[in-house]
């Protein structure tokens, strides 16, 4: 039986979420802080998963309705949800030692399946400390003419994709269950190296 599980996020997790995103962010002062973190989370609980492993936490992916264009500030917390036709990946951190086996993609796939699911017809993120490299090949087009706030840093570029596989040529813009794909995980064979610690930070 495998030891690796995504599921949603839920309130006795943030002791393992919050380590880990100091981990990955503290030292570039990209760190948002537990009560931000939480309040992501509370603007849609339904769009928030962890990486379950060996009785502990191993990741962790947020995302959140927001309008395409815009983004979450790191140094504030949500007021509240938002509507919106656009699905935003604040966050995705997997844990140091199981990079490396495409986890991070399996995790990514499953919210995007989730959000097409639910009609959203665009997902966006910030790609930090360089890591657009990644997400390019995966679709998301970057817009640098975008702003965005000074939390995500200087070298901070905002990029979104289209969701919907009709649109999938088109330029940007114009009660939930963790999908079976994600649900139980073997150990990927998968050559892909995986993502950087964070699919964004914001």
């Amino acid at each position: 039986m495998t030891d690796l599980r995504i599921r949603l996020l839920q309130e006795g997790d943030w002791d393992g979420v919050v380590a880990l995103e100091e981990r990955a962010y503290a030292a570039s002062g990209l760190s948002e802080g537990r009560e931000a973190l939480r309040s992501r989370h509370r603007a849609s609980p339904d769009t928030c998963f962890v990486l379950e492993h060996a009785g502990g936490l191993g990741g962790y992916l947020l995302a959140l309705p927001y309008p395409l264009f815009q983004c979450p500030d790191l140094s504030r917390a949500e007021a509240g949800g938002v509507r919106a036709s656009n699905m935003h990946l604040h966050d995705l951190v997997v844990a140091e030692e199981l990079r490396g086996r495409g986890l991070a993609h399996r995790m990514l796939r499953g919210l995007e399946e989730v959000a097409r699911a639910r009609g959203y017809r665009t997902m966006s993120l910030v790609a930090v400390r360089g890591s657009q490299v990644v997400w390019a090949p995966l679709g998301y087009r970057a817009r640098p003419e975008i702003g965005l706030p000074g939390s995500y840093g200087p070298e901070a570029l905002y990029m979104a994709m289209p969701l919907s596989p009709a649109a999938a040529s088109v330029a940007v813009p114009a009660p939930s269950a963790v999908p079976a794909a994600v649900q139980a995980l073997t150990p990927s064979t998968d050559p892909s190296p995986g993502f950087p610690p964070r699919a964004e930070v914001g």
